[in-house]
C-alpha cells in the first residue's frame, strides 16, 4: 500500500469530480472550492462518479504529485456530499485507500504510564505522580 509518511493533513472531497481533470484542474478545484492552498503539503483526495477510483494530489516540496488508484471490484466508502472538504486522520486514510469503510476505523488509544521508571544512565530514583 502507498500511504503518505509523516504528519500530513488529509482532505477528502465529498463530491465526485470529473476524472478527466489533471493536476492543474485539481489545483484549481482545491483553491476555488476548498479555499485552501494546494501547495501547502496536504494530501487532497478525490473520487470518480462511480466511486471505484481515487486521485491523490500533493505538493511534495519540489513539485506536484498526482496518484490514482482503482479498486478491482466494489467501490470506496464515501461521505455524503457537503460543502468543503472532509478532514481524515492517517488511520482513516489508510482504511479508505485499502477499500475499507474508514468511518468505522479509529486509532487505538495509548495509555500513559502512571509513573516513570528510572534509567540506569540518569541515576534517578522512582518518581510517582502527585495525587
Amino acid at each position: 500500500m502507498i500511504s503518505p509518511a509523516g504528519s500530513f493533513r488529509i482532505f477528502l472531497s465529498s463530491e465526485p469530480i470529473d476524472f478527466r481533470k489533471g493536476m492543474d484542474g485539481l489545483v484549481a478545484h482545491v483553491a476555488n472550492h476548498f479555499e485552501l492552498d494546494p501547495f501547502d503539503g496536504a494530501v487532497y483526495v478525490f473520487r470518480s462518479r462511480r466511486a471505484d477510483r481515487l486521485k491523490l494530489l500533493v505538493w511534495d516540496g519540489t513539485g506536484l504529485v498526482l496518484t490514482m488508484k482503482r479498486l478491482n471490484g466494489g467501490g470506496f466508502t464515501w461521505p455524503k456530499p457537503q460543502a468543503g472538504p472532509v478532514v481524515l486522520t492517517k488511520v482513516q486514510f489508510d482504511a479508505l485507500f485499502d477499500g475499507i469503510d474508514w468511518r468505522a476505523v479509529t486509532a487505538a488509544s495509548v495509555r500513559k504510564p502512571s509513573f516513570l521508571w528510572p534509567t540506569q544512565r540518569s541515576g534517578a530514583s522512582f518518581r510517582f505522580p502527585s495525587a
